[in-house]
């Protein structure tokens, strides 16, 4: 409701607040922050950068091949998973239920660090608007006071020419 009416909200007070003072209105990433990220934390975006490549998939495609060859082959004796391939089932359904929410974790981070940069260029981009209707404020005015000055000048010629015809005659 109040966003109908114009209020404004906290962030565009600070960018307003920012724009008068003449300071930074951009948030810079907290870099302690970041490096004290949990442990666990930089282990889900580990995971998420090896899991989301093409290197992970290439390389798994691989041991599955390897593991059905294997075990459909006569090279064992006695395979370690026969035809249904239960264990290989087992192992890919674990496979997908760690990776899945440890990439979701890394895709959250990734979305906090997404929004803060997405912030800072409304910031940006509010402080620019703002600065960019001073500026044409600014141009406005001088233009104004161009045309007064246009004005007077046209004046004293008017009466320089009445002056000079007053003195023909």
């Amino acid at each position: 409701m109040l966003d109908e009416r114009g209020a404004l909200h906290d962030l565009d007070r600070q960018v307003i607040d920012s724009f008068v003072s003449g300071g930074l209105v951009v948030r810079l990433p907290d870099i302690a922050e970041e490096q004290a990220a949990r442990r666990g934390d930089r282990i889900a975006d580990a995971v998420a950068r090896i899991g989301g490549s093409w290197g992970f998939i290439v390389g798994f495609a691989i041991v599955l091949v390897a593991w059905v060859t294997l075990n459909l082959s006569s090279w064992l004796a006695k395979p370690f998973d026969p035809y249904p391939f239960i264990l290989l089932n087992l192992v890919l359904s674990t496979v997908a239920a760690l990776q899945a929410p440890v990439i979701m974790m890394s895709q959250r981070r990734q979305e906090a660090k997404d929004r803060a940069r997405a912030e800072n260029d409304y910031r940006i981009n509010l402080k620019a608007e703002l600065e960019v209707r001073q500026l044409h404020e600014k141009i406005d005015h001088q233009i104004t006071a161009q045309w007064h000055r246009l004005a007077e000048l046209q004046q004293i010629q008017i009466e320089l020419l009445e002056e000079r015809l007053g003195e023909r005659k």
